[in-house]
């Protein structure tokens, strides 16, 4: 690796920029997963009122509404609550709403469903009987953002996968070209020892290590690479995407991806060696 210094790091900046992006990706799946996770345990409706009736009016309602068998909890959030919710969500742009009274967001009923109705048909069903009741304002429940998203994490998957293979396979190339080269140089070398005794694996070995650790060090790249970025750009730009969402910690990759992605970098390096090593075997054979 010391003498051929370019095409070594030739080879370790490719696995790197192969493996940064896919963790990249990961990144975002694994962050939109949790947004779906969390959107999924506490699927509502959300029943806005345009005019908040008397303490003991409200009262009817709510036990009237907790009586659907698919319901588990009704909650009631006032004009004032709902705006605080909407201020802690702005986070440092609260000030934004500086100057804005209680009054631009109406008041709502929360109808959690019951944890064995949590389906597609039921909270349609619940939805259409409850839009018929003239009390409510306007009606509005997360299902259809919730398979907007799902979709969107279909395509980020498949998308991910389409460009981490190719650019694996181009990894792959180019360390095998490496140690292929290698070899060329050190060909005299090679049929010396073979001459002279020297096994298969003995002489095959060194060559194994070289790719295995320039995968590996491509790995620890990629992984210093993707924190880097993560901290400086994904974090915060993520973030902002997923504050009004109600995600408000996005996740770097977990300790077992982080190792999946270093061994990954070392058996890309191992498989490049070995494709190169099929035409020494060839010829040791002959």
């Amino acid at each position: 690796m010391r003498q051929s210094p370019v095409l070594s790091l030739a080879a370790v900046g490719t696995v790197a920029v192969a493996l940064a992006l896919l963790a990249f990706f990961a990144i975002a799946v694994l962050n939109v997963q949790q947004l779906t996770a969390s959107w999924g345990e506490n699927l509502a409706i959300v029943a806005y009122l345009d005019e908040v009736p008397e303490e003991a009016k409200l009262k009817r309602w709510v036990k009237e509404i907790e009586a659907y068998p698919e319901v588990g909890s009704v909650t009631f959030v006032s004009r004032a609550q709902a705006f605080e919710r909407f201020r802690k969500r702005l986070g440092d742009d609260a000030d934004l709403v500086e100057g804005l009274g209680v009054e631009v967001l109406p008041a709502s009923l929360e109808i959690s469903l019951a944890e064995d109705h949590l389906s597609e048909v039921t909270v349609t069903g619940l939805v259409e009987r409850l839009r018929r009741d003239s009390r409510f304002d306007d009606l509005q429940y997360g299902q259809g953002w919730l398979e907007k998203l799902e979709a969107f994490l279909l395509l980020l998957r498949i998308s991910g996968s389409a460009l981490g293979g190719f650019l694996v396979f181009a990894a792959l190339v180019i360390v095998s070209n490496t140690i292929k080269l290698t070899l060329y140089a050190r060909q005299d070398e090679l049929e010396a020892m073979a001459m002279v005794g020297g096994t298969s694996l003995f002489i095959k070995l060194p060559y194994l290590i070289e790719g295995t650790l320039q995968g590996v060090i491509g790995g620890l790249t990629a992984l210093g690479l993707s924190f880097l970025v993560f901290e400086l750009i994904l974090q915060e730009s993520l973030g902002s995407l997923l504050l009004i969402t109600g995600i408000d910690t996005i996740h770097f990759l977990p300790s077992t991806w982080q190792l999946f992605l270093i061994a990954c970098g070392g058996l890309i390096g191992l498989l490049g060696s070995l494709f190169a090593l099929r035409k020494f075997v060839r010829y040791g054979s002959a």
